[in-house]
């Protein structure tokens, strides 16, 4: 009786799991649905000449809880010309080595842009890491300040955060932006969907540093799945702009603690980098 009940119990399992992965296979991607207040407006690039781009929509958002905040957009015009500076950000969280990962590009105004790949979240969503397998999420770029995305994590979420500086020359780092924001263009217009293991947020990164860097970066590696462990690829490959060991950089360009003593008067991105 057990082994029956057992047999069935597991059929029945089988049998939801094959309707949930055909549910996703036919589903399609969109950008109508109900999404959260603060992934309702996208940011929008307008590429003026090879060397101006326009967005309008950076996300600037003001926190006092992870789910307590006031949504902020404002515009800017950019010179090519003027980003001199990349850095790579991991933000390890929960186990299995789960962490989010960005990139900030600096200006040599002492300003900085960040740009996150993430799912786009539908009201009363959450992340699970086995739905993004199953197209149940969007893709979206965030083109935000870092006083919103990084603080959000380092602040609020309190999470362990590393800001590394990426060894770089200045043409590659103005290719790689170029190629984010038009890729973030195409996907306000385009949806796609996030997936776990194809295209998740390291995986993104990746594509568009390999598409212009000289090194050798691994097309793929069980460390973009696991992107707390990303930084051993980068500081591998060369990229990360230091002659620390890697476990000494984690340690330099851990920022938690530096961001959670900023006062609310500093500039956020010059007050984390503060002595780097």
């Amino acid at each position: 009786m057990i082994i029956k009940t057992i047999k069935i119990f597991l059929k029945s399992v089988l049998i939801l799991l094959v309707l949930y992965v055909l549910h996703g296979v036919f589903m399609n991607p969109r950008l109508d649905r109900e999404w959260t207040d603060d992934q309702k407006i996208l940011a929008t690039v307008d590429f003026i000449d090879e060397n101006t781009v326009a967005i309008k929509n950076i996300r600037n958002i003001s926190y006092t809880a992870t789910s307590d905040y006031s949504v902020g957009y404002y515009d800017k015009t950019i010179n090519i010309d003027d980003i001199d500076s990349v850095w790579y950000m991991v933000e390890p969280f929960g186990s299995f080595g789960a962490a989010h990962t960005l990139v900030s590009f600096g200006f040599n105004d002492g300003s900085y842009l960040s740009i996150s790949v993430e799912i786009r979240k539908e009201k009363g969503e959450s992340f699970s890491p086995i739905k993004g397998i199953f197209r149940q999420y969007e893709l979206v770029y965030v083109i935000a300040d870092e006083s919103d995305v990084i603080k959000l994590r380092t602040n609020y979420r309190k999470d362990e955060v590393r800001l590394y500086p990426i060894n770089a020359e200045k043409e590659k780092i103005q290719e790689v932006f170029v190629s984010m924001l038009k890729r973030a263009s195409e996907l306000a217009t385009k949806p796609e969907f996030y997936n776990t293991i194809s295209s998740n947020c390291t995986t993104n990164i990746v594509k568009h540093v390999r598409e212009f860097s000289e090194r050798a970066i691994p097309w793929y590696s069980l460390k973009y799945l696991m992107p707390a462990s990303s930084d051993v690829v980068a500081y591998d490959a060369g990229m990360i702009d230091t002659d620390l060991s890697l476990e000494e950089a984690r340690l330099k360009f851990y920022i938690t603690e530096k961001a959670q003593a900023c006062t609310p008067q500093a500039n956020f991105s010059l007050c984390i980098r503060d002595g780097d």
